[in-house]
């Protein structure tokens, strides 16, 4: 897991988030956002901070999920990051 947690937090990196970003916690987040969500494409939203919000874009399976995209929005800055490529 700590694999994906770093990847997760390399993306978000690399796309220009400056803030630190822990990945454990976004896994956890979309874990809990899609608890019990039948199959099928969901947008998700969550505040890591006050004036940050983040976007997930989120294929939910019968075993597991695939993040597609994450809109990061602060403010008039939208970072979009594809998690697919």
């Amino acid at each position: 897991m700590e694999q994906i947690y770093r990847a997760i937090e390399k993306k978000i990196k690399d796309a220009g988030f400056l803030r630190e970003v822990n990945g454990a916690d976004v896994y956890d987040d979309i874990c809990e956002q899609i608890d019990d969500k039948e199959p099928g494409t969901y947008l998700c939203i969550s505040k890591f901070f006050d004036d940050v919000v983040f976007e997930y874009t989120i294929v939910v399976m019968e075993e597991e999920f695939n993040l597609s995209i994450l809109t990061i929005v602060e403010g008039d800055k939208r970072i979009e990051i594809d998690f697919d490529k």
